[in-house]
């Protein structure tokens, strides 16, 4: 079964998000306290564990989970392969993806860092459908 195995958040943009246990999510905005949150279309980036697997497969073991400015880390499913439209469950909460995948902007730090990102790759974009407060393992269900 996937679920949550990070949460993690910013009060600014361009850098790396710190872990958190839970944390609010609200219609229209989002994670409550960071700094991407907004009334867009991309309110919450997920990605999976299993993409940051690569990335420390290609020797970069340091990799930590939020270095990537993922809202949310999964594991047991591999959400860049979602088409957009999929409604997911996360606990009590339900999100829709709304994008797969970004233009790269070319400075963040694990690019820097690394030369590579797999965030604009295998990274997805989800809106809040329904909203309440996630926790770091918490069940995530394709609807």
């Amino acid at each position: 079964m996937a679920k949550i195995v990070s949460i993690n958040t910013s009060t600014e943009k361009g850098v790396v998000k710190i872990p958190v246990d839970k944390a609010e999510i609200k219609i229209n905005y989002g994670i409550c306290g960071d700094a991407h949150a907004g009334n867009w279309h991309r309110q919450i980036s997920i990605l999976a564990k299993e993409s940051i697997d690569k990335m420390k497969a290609k020797g970069f073991d340091h990799l930590k989970f939020g270095d990537f400015a993922e809202n949310i880390t999964t594991e047991g499913i591999e959400v860049h392969t979602l088409p957009i439209g999929t409604m997911i469950k996360i606990g009590d909460c339900q999100v829709e993806v709304t994008q797969i995948g970004k233009k790269c902007h070319g400075g963040c730090e694990i690019k820097k860092t690394t030369g590579d990102c797999v965030m604009p790759r295998e990274g997805i974009f989800v809106k809040v459908i329904k909203e309440g407060i996630i926790k770091v393992d918490d069940l995530v269900e394709i609807m």
